[in-house]
């Protein structure tokens, strides 16, 4: 028996749905780490690397704060030109 059998059975979750959910929070994670390290967010970057919320921080740190830095970063160069 492997290691990941052996966390679904101590969990009693099936192994198929701790695959779908260790690669849901693998993508998230990626993409949040990601727009962290582009927007030379440091502390965010830290946080995202550390906690493991199973996506959720990840997708929130996505659609509303990296969202609004972008947004804050567009209107800067516009106003620059």
């Amino acid at each position: 028996m492997n290691y990941f059998q052996i966390i679904a059975q101590q969990y009693a979750i099936p192994p198929v749905l701790l695959a779908v959910l260790l690669a849901w929070s693998i993508v998230w994670k990626l993409w949040a780490l990601w727009r962290a390290a582009r927007l030379g967010q440091k502390w965010w970057f830290i946080i995202l690397f550390f906690i493991n919320t199973v996506g959720i921080l990840e997708i929130i740190y996505l659609f509303v704060v990296s969202k609004k830095m972008l947004k804050e970063n567009n209107d800067e160069i516009s106003s620059s030109n």
